[in-house]
């Protein structure tokens, strides 16, 4: 899978969570200690947009989050019109040599995937991530190694309970209790 089809993949289902928040449930906690659901969104797409014109990216004025989940969609449609002339660029990141595509993809998809999840749970969504989506999110998590849990990433890993199932095992992972 290319960036381009890997953001848009987990972009559709991460705005169909965002449009089915209601409105008087933005501002509710979410898992990530001290960020309410539009919090969480506002770190999607700061962290997306700092990437982008961090490697030459005209983006135009930050998206209004009084409405997080058009904010998304708008910032998502401008990041797949630009993944394209960006993917290929080459830069010196935290693990090596790579590209903005490959950072696109194994980060802020995975990402995306998390916070979905995030969103999700603290305004009573639908939670549920696709066996696709937990390979995805283990293979990030692997791809992390110890920095995984390093300050801005994930908290510290929490136990999941006897026979829990793979989603909640994967979550404890990430320092999130399902």
């Amino acid at each position: 899978m290319n960036a381009t089809a890997a953001y848009e993949a987990a972009a559709r289902p991460l705005s169909a969570v965002l449009d089915a928040v209601p409105a008087t449930a933005w501002d509710a906690p979410s898992p990530c200690d001290g960020w309410s659901a539009r919090d969480v969104v506002a770190h999607v797409v700061s962290t997306q947009r700092e990437l982008l014109t961090t490697h030459g990216a005209e983006l135009g004025p930050t998206p209004d989050l009084t409405d997080p989940a058009a904010a998304f969609r708008a910032h998502s449609t401008e990041v797949l019109g630009l993944v394209g002339e960006l993917a290929d660029r080459t830069y010196d990141g935290f693990f090596g040599p790579t590209t903005v595509g490959a950072t696109l993809e194994q980060f802020y998809v995975w990402d995306m995937v998390v916070h979905r999840w995030d969103v999700a749970r603290a305004t009573g969504g639908d939670e549920t991530l696709t066996d696709a989506e937990l390979a995805r999110t283990e293979a990030g998590a692997d791809g992390f190694g110890e920095a995984l849990h390093m300050e801005g990433i994930c908290a510290p890993a929490v136990p999941a309970p006897d026979g829990a199932d793979r989603q909640t095992r994967v979550l404890a992972r990430l320092g999130r209790t399902a």
